[in-house]
């Protein structure tokens, strides 16, 4: 690596993090980026808690060996199954310096100055579901004030990592999932997209989320919520570095990350295959 070269790392278990990564570059351009996308093993929403933490511990270590000071879990999966016990458990024993965040708890920060029912709707992976990690972070901020309702949309996924968004099938899925987010509760006035990939879906969505309803992507919050940490922690901010540059690194074939991944970040890019 170059001399002094910190970058910012940024993980997901595909290539959903890269709409993370996209709005985080547009805000913050001046700092240099890592991407890795453990595209091998994707994806991980189905995976049970102890292999996300595995997976995600494994990637985390990996930036870290390669200089990074901060890493940025943009995977929601992996922000709801491994990010606490990566930052009670690993960090303060190996690695206390260094620091970890994820993408659920800024998405839910802003909550409040979206709903006027108190109805919130969430729809996202089996894993992101079943942690009922954004329930609890809800009820943490907001108390008993707040009504969450969770659908799990095990298709959207693969449907994106396939590049089938004009498929019908991605128009049944996604209709079939919204609708039965409303049956349960037709209060819902806000709705958070809690995967990184769905917003590369978001003109099938629109067509079925009800018109008054608000939707709340991750990629502008968390990439605002970025910029607030690192004001607050200048500690940490005085350690990465700003060269303006971006790498991508997979644990697939990088020919098939380049082609996929361009689509994402809407220009050509060039990666490199590593192993965890």
């Amino acid at each position: 690596m170059q001399q002094n070269y910190q970058p910012i790392g940024v993980f997901d278990s595909g290539y959903g993090g890269l709409t993370i990564l996209k709005s985080i570059v547009a805000r913050l351009p001046q700092y240099d980026y890592i991407y890795l996308g453990d595209n091998a093993r994707t994806p991980y929403g189905s995976r049970s808690f102890d292999v996300v933490y595995d997976y995600t511990r494994q990637a985390v270590s990996k930036l870290f060996s390669m200089d990074c000071r901060l890493v940025i879990l943009a995977c929601n999966t992996a922000s709801a199954k491994a990010l606490r016990s990566i930052q009670q458990n690993d960090l303060p024993l190996n690695y206390p310096e260094r620091r970890v965040l994820g993408v659920i708890r800024p998405s839910v920060e802003q909550i409040p100055l979206y709903t006027k029912t108190g109805h919130i709707g969430v729809l996202g992976t089996a894993g992101t579901v079943l942690s009922e990690s954004y329930p609890l972070e809800i009820a943490k901020i907001s108390g008993e004030h707040l009504s969450v309702t969770q659908e799990a949309c095990p298709m959207w996924v693969p449907l994106v990592e396939n590049d089938e968004l004009d498929n019908p099938a991605a128009d049944y899925f996604v209709r079939k999932n919204i609708r039965n987010l409303f049956r349960r509760d037709p209060k819902i006035d806000t709705v958070i997209l809690g995967c990184t990939h769905y917003p590369l879906l978001r003109k099938t969505i629109d067509k079925y989320i009800p018109l008054h309803v608000k939707v709340l992507e991750q990629g502008p919050v968390v990439a605002e919520s970025l910029a607030d940490y690192l004001v607050r922690h200048p500690e940490i901010d005085q350690q990465c570095s700003k060269r303006g540059s971006v790498r991508y690194f997979t644990t697939e074939s990088a020919d098939n990350f380049e082609t996929r991944a361009g689509l994402f970040m809407g220009h050509p890019l060039s990666a490199e295959k590593i192993q965890l």
